[in-house]
This record gives structure tokens, sequence and C-alpha cells, in this order.
């Protein structure tokens, strides 16, 4: 019945707000080295390193997120991060984004929206910006509208492994469409599943967060080369109220969403390879797998026939002078034409990343049929191909 899964939804939110809001008093408190899960073996540019680094310490150490989700180009940009907690990643942004741009953070959490105001005043002085250029806003993803988010607002909509927590997926999305402006983009991680989640993990109560005593422990256990740019294994002890396997998101089932509210073909930018290691929950999962993915997806204008191109970048991009790692596909070198389909023509067209390539547009049309199996934005094989070596599995508690 509609209204056993409106209650159902209800609960979920309660309890990740309960966690979230009241029980943890900073990130030490997961006893989790989530932040290095999605981290880069490379070093993020200096510019988000140099913002990271001027976020007050108090916003750091409540910082419950799990790695670092900073697209490139986002000067002058007005920026949505949903989820925001503790508004560390805001207020880095808040610096990227410069003095002409603009951030707001959403969250549903009313302790962690007042606590991330407490210093908008300090990074505006710390920023040497004449008036703030950021704000907190308590609400809810699924209902961005209700939280005064307008439609056609946002360049570049943000989120960092929360939309896994939420049982509507396909109405954050279609939140994250209808507030994009044309040519916006939503870049988003999440946690996702080898197939669809039996209803038996969908409607099981820890694995949706209901219990209220459990902790998890996330440790980073590869080894970083310079020629693996992601790590392709997170090991988890599912066993934090809240952590989202019973919600993840078969990796197909994304594509098909994002079609569905109008987005164009999700982009995989990296991957990471989930182990669970306590027992009772690995015996849950039975076969399904589970890997974290980043992913981008467009907003791009209803066009009936698409053309390939030629593109050729300029080397413009800051922190990003000889290459332009777009997505786990797309590797475009300064001075270097590559060949691409019509729908990344249409991207580097209609994105904030137009003035950054020249793009000369061919009369062959691209084939939709071509990419119907979609292996390329499957998180398993891209974490396959990226390969690590486990060692160990080393737990703390406190």
């Amino acid at each position: 019945m509609l209204s056993d899964v409106m209650a159902s939804c209800d609960d979920v939110r309660e309890n990740v707000k309960k966690y979230y809001g009241s029980r943890l008093e900073s990130s030490g408190d997961l006893q989790t080295s989530a932040a290095s899960c999605s981290l880069p073996c490379r070093p993020p540019p200096r510019s988000v390193m140099d913002a990271l680094s001027l976020v007050h310490p108090e916003v750091t150490k409540k910082f419950f997120g799990c790695g670092l989700s900073f697209p490139a180009k986002l000067e002058g940009c007005r920026v949505l991060d949903l989820g925001s907690g503790s508004g560390r990643d805001c207020y880095a942004f808040s610096k990227l984004v410069g003095p002409d741009g603009h951030v707001t953070g959403v969250d549903m959490t009313e302790e962690l929206i007042t606590a991330s105001r407490q210093y908008i005043e300090y990074h505006q002085k710390k920023f040497d910006y004449e008036k703030p250029n950021i704000e907190f806003v308590q609400g809810y993803m699924e209902k961005l509208g209700d939280a005064g988010i307008r439609s056609d607002s946002v360049d570049v909509v943000l989120s960092n492994c929360v939309i896994c927590l939420c049982p509507d997926k396909r109405a954050v999305l279609q939140q994250a469409y209808n507030v994009l402006k044309e040519g916006g983009e939503l870049y988003f991680s999440d946690m996702y599943a080898s197939k669809v989640v039996p209803d038996h993990m969908r409607d099981d109560p820890v694995l949706w967060g209901k219990t209220t005593n459990l902790k998890v422990i996330v440790k980073e256990l590869i080894r970083c080369t310079a020629d693996r740019p992601y790590p392709s294994v997170c090991l988890f002890d599912f066993s934090r109220p809240g952590e989202g396997m019973g919600g993840s998101l078969f990796w197909k089932d994304l594509i098909s969403l994002a079609h569905s509210v109008g987005f164009g073909t999700p982009h995989l930018v990296s991957a990471s390879h989930i182990e669970i290691y306590n027992s009772e929950l690995k015996e849950k999962a039975g076969d399904v797998s589970f890997a974290s993915g980043t992913y981008r997806l467009f907003k791009l204008p209803k066009s009936p026939a698409v053309s390939e191109a030629t593109v050729t970048y300029k080397g413009t991009v800051g922190d990003f002078p000889d290459q332009l790692d777009f997505d786990s596909s797309h590797c475009f070198k300064k001075d270097v034409a590559v060949a691409v389909n019509g729908e990344m023509a249409a991207i580097l067209q209609r994105s904030r990343f137009s003035p950054d390539f020249k793009i000369q547009v061919s009369d062959q049309q691209s084939d939709s049929e071509a990419t119907t199996q979609y292996c390329h934005l499957n998180p398993f094989l891209l974490a396959d191909k990226l390969g690590s070596s486990v060692k160990q599995c080393s737990k703390t508690s406190k």
C-alpha cells in the first residue's frame, strides 16, 4: 500500500536524522576512515586541497562524509549540495566558486544545519568576501521546492553517498533535474549493487538503519600507485545505522532512472569494490555485490538528432593545463583532437565546459543502439580494471 511505503520512508529519514544529528559528536565517533574510501590515489587539485585547509577545524571535525566530490571548473557557479551535513564540503565549495558564485547546502537534520550556520561569518572573513556566498537550509532532497530551491536555478548539484539512504531515488533525481539549469550537472558518489536488491534486504531493519547501538569501521586497504588513479576496493563492516546496503541501487537502474527524469546517459568517473566483513550482513547479502561509484549526469536540451564531433581541449580549465580527465572513458589532452559521440559533443557544447573546447560537428549522427549494453558504465568492471591488492583487514574500536 502507498501509505505503508510512505511510512517506511519516514522511518528511514527519522533514524538517519537521529543518528547523524544527535548521536555523533564528531567524525571520530564513526570509528571510520571513510574519508579515504573514494579518495583518488593521485593528489586532488591544489585548489581543492587549499580550500579544504581553510575550513574551520570544528566543521571538519563533524564531517561524516566519505571522500571528495569536487568536479572541475566551479568558479562562478551556483552549487547545491544534497545532504550537506556539517558543511565541510559547502565551505570548500564557497571558496572554489569565488565571490561571484553561490553555494546552498540542504540537509534534513536540524542539528547539523544549525551547527553549519555558525561558521558562515568566519569563512566570509577567511575568504575575504564582501558578503557571504553560502546558505544552509533544512529540507529533503526529494522535495527541494519545499526547501526554497527554485527550478532552473543551479549550475551544479553535488551529493556524496547519501542517495542510497533515500527510499525514493527517482524523486531525488527528478528534483535535481528540475533545479538544474540547461547544461547543468549532477555530480555524485553513491553505493551500487550488482543486481536488484531483493525484498528481504530492502525490508531488513538493520540494513535500513533502524538499529541504534552499532558502529561501522571502514578501512581502505589498498596500495595506491601512480598508474592507478582510483582505489578499487573498499572494506566495510556494514553495521552503522543507515549505511545504505538495503537502499543500494542496481547500477543499471541508475541509467533507466536518469533517462526517465530527463537526464542524458550517466558518465562513470570512478569506482571501488566494497567488501562486507560483518558475517551476519554478508550472509544477508548473499550473491549481491556492492561497489561505490561516482557518476556525472547532465541536463541537456531535448533534441531529436545528435551529431558526432571532433573536439580539442584548449587546456584552459584551472588545475588541468595539460589534460582533463572528464570521466573513465574520456581523457582530453591539450591540443589533441578527439572524436566523440553526439551526446558527449552536446555536453561539451551546452555545459560550463563549452569555452574550453574547440568543437567541430560532423554530419554523422550517433548510433544510439551502439551503447545499449552500457558496459563502460558498470562500476564493478571499472573497479576490476583499476585493480588492487588487499593485504589485511585492520579494525579498531573505542
